[in-house]
Order: structure tokens, then C-alpha cells, then sequence
């Protein structure tokens, strides 16, 4: 356990990624600056430099905290026997829906952000993760047809926080279904229907 001090370091600086976030997603990344940062903290832009030097910094950090799970994801995945069953893509699925609940204020920030993410080395990074994932799920000599249907299943999860964040009904139903469809668009490839 880390001492008071340590502890005060981090929360503040999961309040700068927060509040970064939650502005970069409401005005846009390039129209954000870190004096704004710094006045919605309540803390002078020097507090702010102790823990980013930059924007990119911010962000950065906030893929890294946010994503590695991703990132144990795809080993675990890549570890699994080969060729990989169709109840090791369902778990992939599964756990990818559980990571996504996290993950919510990042994605926002990407679909609403998408030129600069074109610029910023995390949106690299991310593509190169969802890449990885597809590796997962499709057979490496399927029909297009079917690597398409597990990009969809992929997208389909992305999607649906969007589509469904503001239509009636309890999260946990909407998420359900979203994993649903998912899993029959992973399946359908998997069994070649």
C-alpha cells in the first residue's frame, strides 16, 4: 500500500484524466488547452505540468490505464490453443463487453474526435488492438464474408454504446444484447453459416 502522499499523487492524477477527458469529449481535443484543464482542477498550470507536459501526455496516459486490459485480453487470446474454438471467441467477447463498461468516456471521446485521433499516436496504437482482436476471432483462411462478420462483431460492440446509450431501457439489458448479437455474428463465422 502506498503512503498518503503517493496516494494523494494518484488520485489527482486520475482527477487531471477525468476532467481532460470529460473536456477533450465536450469541446473537442484540439480547442481544449491545459489552462483549461488546470481551472476546471482548481490547481495552477505548474500542478498540472508535474504530472503531463502536454495534452498528448494526458491522453496518452488515459489509453494506457484504459486499454491495458485490451492488451491482456489479446495475450490471453493469442494463447489459447490453436485453432481457436468458438468458446474461446464467445469469452473474448464476453470479457471485451466488460472491459467496454470501463472504457465508455474514452470511446465517447474517440467517435467524437476522429480527426485527431488520426494524428495522435493512440489512435494508432488502438487500431493495431482491434487488429489483434480480429486476429482472435477469425479463421486465418476464411471467407471474406466471414472475417468480415467478426470485424462486425467488433464494431457491433462499439456501435451499440453509441447507438443505445440514450434509447429506454436498463444497461445491463442493452449491453446483453449488444454482446448478443456479437456472438451470433462471431458464431455464424465460425460455423461457416
Amino acid at each position: 500500500m502506498g503512503t498518503g502522499k503517493q496516494q494523494r499523487r494518484g488520485d489527482t492524477r486520475q482527477r487531471i484524466q477525468d476532467v481532460a477527458l470529460a473536456l477533450f469529449a465536450e469541446q473537442g481535443y484540439e480547442k481544449t488547452s491545459l489552462r483549461e484543464i488546470s481551472e476546471k482542477l482548481d490547481v495552477t498550470k505548474a500542478a498540472l505540468y508535474y504530472h503531463f507536459k502536454t495534452k498528448e501526455d494526458i491522453l496518452t496516459s488515459i489509453f494506457d490505464d484504459l486499454t491495458g486490459p485490451i492488451d491482456e485480453l489479446i495475450e490471453w487470446g493469442h494463447a489459447q490453443p490453436k485453432p481457436v474454438s468458438l468458446e474461446t471467441k464467445k469469452e473474448v467477447l464476453t470479457r471485451y463487453s466488460a472491459i467496454l463498461i470501463n472504457a465508455a468516456p474514452l470511446f465517447r471521446f474517440m467517435q467524437e474526435n476522429q480527426a485527431a485521433m488520426r494524428d495522435l499516436k493512440s489512435g494508432a496504437s488502438f487500431k493495431d488492438r482491434m487488429l489483434g482482436l480480429h486476429e482472435i476471432l477469425k479463421d486465418p483462411n476464411a471467407p471474406m464474408a466471414d472475417q468480415v462478420r467478426c470485424f462486425s462483431a467488433l464494431f457491433t460492440m462499439h456501435a451499440g454504446m453509441f447507438v443505445l446509450k440514450d434509447a429506454e431501457g436498463d444497461p445491463k439489458e442493452k449491453r446483453e444484447a449488444i454482446l448478443e448479437v456479437a456472438v451470433d455474428l462471431v458464431t455464424r463465422a465460425h460455423t461457416g453459416g
